[in-house]
């Protein structure tokens, strides 16, 4: 079968290359490599089953090509992390938008089967704990740019599902919970690998607020099976889907647990949102999704836990270390 991973150079959709390549099957990857990286996929090189395009989603003529010439369209292009959001709210909005549009455009008109991520973000500031699909959703005023992402992703979710309504485009929207794993980079924010890193480098690891805020963080390759198994599930057609995990930890202990395990002399310090982000920064105190849905339809349960999280992690950074030493 041959796929088509929009964002394919990014974190989760190198991952999801390497799985569906595993499977046998025929990957084309475009990315801009604007927030991917070609060393994600350049062991994917070379493949005979394996293309990559740098180019753009929101070049229409080539997506056109690329949709028709595919059996199943995995859409993981996006803007990502808080910190890019909160420089570039303009690129957020139309990169996330804009390119769905596209996507699902074509997939509708060559009806072929498409997954949507979305993300947690979209629960707002949301009080109902664990999270469920079909929760009301509350987010910030629009002068907070730190809600862009979640409105953009939000609108992204309600064009799928009118695609579906309108035409039963077969198409499945995931909202993605703090996914975590090898490869990621804490470039635009993303926690564990900042507090890793840090932690090897017996550098001081940086909490913003007071770290009594909690969040869940899901192993990469339990959430590409799940990703997998939505496409491949028809009963998860015109569904929205929670993926991660439900192990909740505050990022205080979380950073404890980066220091102990990489047996670090690192210390603890804290820094205002308003510091990092700008003033009026708003987060949310607690996001832990109910996986109850995504168990019910495709069998999820994730079986890597956050120990097993920072010890890849940690493995992946020390390996760099090691190498990047050895050729100094």
């Amino acid at each position: 079968m041959k796929f088509l991973i929009t964002g394919g150079a990014g974190f989760v959709g190198s991952h999801l290359a390497d799985k569906l390549i595993e499977q046998g099957h025929h990957i084309t990857v475009i990315d801009d490599l604007s927030t991917g990286r070609y060393s994600n996929i350049e062991h994917l090189e070379g493949h005979e089953r394996f293309r990559l395009i740098i180019d753009t989603v929101l070049n229409e003529k080539l997506m056109e090509e690329l949709i028709r010439d595919t059996d199943r369209v995995f859409h993981m292009a996006s803007a990502v992390g808080v910190k890019l959001i909160m420089e570039r709210p303009v690129k957020t909005i139309e990169t996330i938008f804009r390119g769905t549009d596209v996507v699902l455009d074509f997939c509708s008109r060559y009806r072929k089967r498409v997954l949507i991520p979305s993300t947690s973000e979209v629960y707002g500031k949301g009080i109902s704990v664990p999270f469920k699909e079909d929760d009301d959703l509350l987010t910030g005023s629009t002068a907070k740019h730190r809600w862009a992402y979640a409105c953009a992703k939000t609108l992204d979710e309600f064009l799928a599902l009118a695609h579906w309504k309108e035409t039963r485009l077969q198409v499945a929207v995931v909202r993605l919970f703090n996914t975590v794993g090898p490869r990621q980079t804490g470039q635009y924010g993303m926690v564990v690998p900042n507090f890793v890193k840090a932690a090897i480098d017996n550098r001081p690891l940086t909490v913003h607020g007071d770290g009594n805020q909690s969040r869940c963080f899901g192993h990469v390759s339990d959430v590409v099976e799940g990703l997998v198994k939505t496409l491949e599930t028809p009963e998860c057609f015109g569904q929205v889907i929670n993926l991660g995990n439900d192990e909740e930890v505050s990022i205080n202990d979380l950073a404890k647990k980066a220091i102990a395990m990489t047996e670090s002399s690192s210390e603890i310090t804290h820094l205002s949102y308003d510091k990092v982000y700008g003033e009026g920064f708003e987060d949310m105190q607690r996001r832990v999704p109910s996986l109850e849905k995504a168990k019910k339809l495709i069998g999820y349960e994730p079986t890597r836990t956050l120990e097993d999280i920072i010890n890849d992690v940690a493995g992946e950074f020390r390996e760099t270390v090691r190498i990047e030493s050895q050729s100094a």
